[in-house]
């Protein structure tokens, strides 16, 4: 058995600056070197191959690269728009246009830094023309792109799905009601600002027609999630086959409406080389922590040590939530689940607790982690877009993180608001 002080080298290696990734793989090196059990050291680069080396994990360049053509082919403009004319005439108008935006940008791309960085882009600027505070305006950008890897299609959901052996369609499915109730919320908050602060209105209702008008043109790229979802479960395509469908329909969505400039296909396929390399990597790293943490019984050692204090599962549940914000506070969305995933999930499933409902509580809670200080990554996407300190920001997301708690401990204690889409269609 390896000692599970190589946790405790991994907590080292991360504090003094290395790359979470080197980190993952090189915490059980020197770990199974300290422990003199030199015959492990011939299995990692086997086990990390294999980690990469898998079928389902080809979903994940593919929805990125779905993203990449939705955006570059001027999609997340039609949404805007057509946002805009749904929710432009509140209070707030343009705070209300940017989480609905969010919302559908969320079934193109699954990541909330692209959310962040296309979406805040664009109405940042307008938002701080209206009158609108800059750090207001980049607060609801980053508070609303947490709904990105919600909503289906989900780059982490399919990580996780991966790597704890979950169903892809029901961690999708599972997501749905999470993410649009994140998406509600955070417009209850920001029209209780816009209404206390005196916010603007956007635009005038515009019309029926001009609605429809411009529905139409939002219409065939929010079919994505739909096709996606609905190619899986009738069982056309398999949940990487799905990935590949995705592509090959943005791609028709674009040229058919002659969005796409060719000559950006190159810079396209590179960011998703780059993004999907980085992703992977960090997958095969975290195979080898994963196969790691087993052999030392560190799971059943955090499992014994939780029985220590309470064996009521809410109370546990609530111990778990309350390390996941801890963690999400400094490891981002995906190498938090690749680490805690292999580790928290058999006490999880000890306290009988569905493993999907505990899923869609890890994805969401380490998502939410992507917009809190001192290490969330769109906060600095965020200020980077705006210009803005993020101290600033952070002090203007304090409304819209009382949303984000809220919606963990609906999600965590009524396990119906998550799970029963995906019970409707046979998954429990």
């Amino acid at each position: 058995m390896i000692p599970i002080y190589f946790i405790w080298i991994l907590l080292v290696l991360v504090a003094v600056g290395m790359p979470i990734v080197f980190a993952l793989g090189a915490a059980p090196m020197l770990g199974i070197i300290l422990a003199d059990k030199p015959v492990f050291l011939s299995i990692i680069a086997q086990k990390l191959y294999i980690g990469i080396n898998q079928f389902p994990l080809l979903a994940i360049p593919m929805f990125i690269l779905a993203g990449e053509i939705m955006n570059v082919g001027g999609i997340t403009e039609r949404l805007v728009t057509f946002a805009r004319v749904l929710v432009g005439h509140l209070r707030g108008g343009l705070a209300h246009v940017n989480i609905i935006s969010s919302i559908f940008f969320a079934g193109l791309s699954g990541s909330a830094v692209a959310d962040t960085s296309a979406i805040g882009s664009m109405l940042i600027p307008a938002m701080e023309k209206q009158g609108y505070s800059k750090k207001f305006a980049a607060a609801v950008t980053a508070a609303s792109s947490v709904i990105g890897p919600i909503i289906p299609p989900s780059i982490i959901m399919v990580v996780y799905a991966y790597i704890m052996e979950v169903s892809v369609a029901a961690l999708f499915l599972a997501g749905v009601i999470p993410g649009l109730l994140t998406g509600v919320g955070l417009m209850v908050a920001t029209s209780i600002i816009a209404k206390k602060r005196n916010y603007p209105v956007a635009d005038r209702f515009p019309g029926v027609r001009v609605a429809a008008r411009a529905g139409l043109d939002a219409f065939w790229p929010m079919l994505t999630p739909i096709i996606i979802l609905g190619g899986i479960l009738s069982g056309v395509f398999t949940p990487t086959e799905a990935a590949g469908a995705a592509v090959v329909y943005a791609l028709i969505i674009c040229m058919f409406m002659k969005s796409l400039p060719l000559a950006r296909f190159k810079n396209m396929l590179f960011r998703t080389a780059v993004s999907s390399s980085v992703i992977l990597l960090a997958v095969g790293m975290a195979t080898v922590f994963a196969w790691i943490a087993t052999l030392s019984g560190l799971p059943k050692s955090l499992a014994e040590f939780l029985f220590q204090f309470t064996d009521n599962k809410y109370v546990l549940l609530l111990m778990i939530n309350l390390l996941l914000l801890v963690v999400g506070m400094f490891l981002d969305a995906g190498p938090a689940i690749l680490i805690l995933g292999p580790i928290l999930t058999p006490t999880a499933l000890a306290l009988g607790i569905d493993p999907v409902h505990f899923a869609i509580i890890m994805c969401v809670n380490l998502t939410i982690g992507l917009a809190t200080p001192p290490m969330g990554l769109i906060l600095f996407v965020a200020s980077a877009v705006s210009r803005e300190r993020i101290e600033a920001i952070v002090s203007e997301m304090l409304p819209f993180y009382v949303v984000h708690v809220s919606i963990i401990l609906l999600i965590t204690f009524v396990p119906a608001v998550s799970m029963t889409i995906p019970r409707w269609f046979g998954f429990a």
